[in-house]
């Protein structure tokens, strides 16, 4: 399978840095029956009482408002979702095509399950994704010929 790369929009809320604060933010958006693909949560480093939880897809108003109620909103940062068959190397052929053109990234999650893996990275500004995405498409289509 061809490596799919995707726009997203992170919903995202700081929050506590306490036990059941992960949960307390997703109820909400399980009460509402929202398939969330993504989810991350994390102590901000330095600031031990602070928390930031990131989740993706918010659509549609019964997720919107589910979303709304557990306090997330748009976090604004230019999002790719990365997803394909796994290969050895692919990680380090997107993040050196990035890097030798220039465009740093804010952030970058990925995890592989099986053979399939899937990434999430995050960009300064909209051009930087833009660009960001043609790239990550050429460079898995070069290692699938090989």
């Amino acid at each position: 399978m061809a490596v799919s790369v995707k726009s997203i929009s992170l919903w995202r809320s700081e929050v506590p840095n306490r036990p059941g604060a992960l949960a307390g933010v997703l109820k909400p958006l399980a009460n509402a029956g929202v398939d969330l693909h993504v989810v991350m949560a994390y102590r901000f480093p330095g600031g031990e009482d602070r928390a930031a939880i990131e989740v993706y897809p918010v659509s549609g108003k019964k997720a919107t408002a589910g979303a709304q109620a557990a306090g997330l909103g748009s976090s604004g940062i230019p999002s790719l979702l990365i997803q394909g068959d796994n290969r050895p190397g692919l990680g380090h052929a997107i993040a050196q095509t990035l890097g030798d053109a220039g465009i740093n990234m804010t952030f970058q999650v990925a995890q592989v399950i099986g053979r399939r893996f899937s990434a999430v990275l995050g960009f300064e500004s909209e051009a930087d994704a833009k660009r960001a995405s043609g790239l990550i498409r050429k460079v898995a289509a070069a290692g699938r010929r090989r």
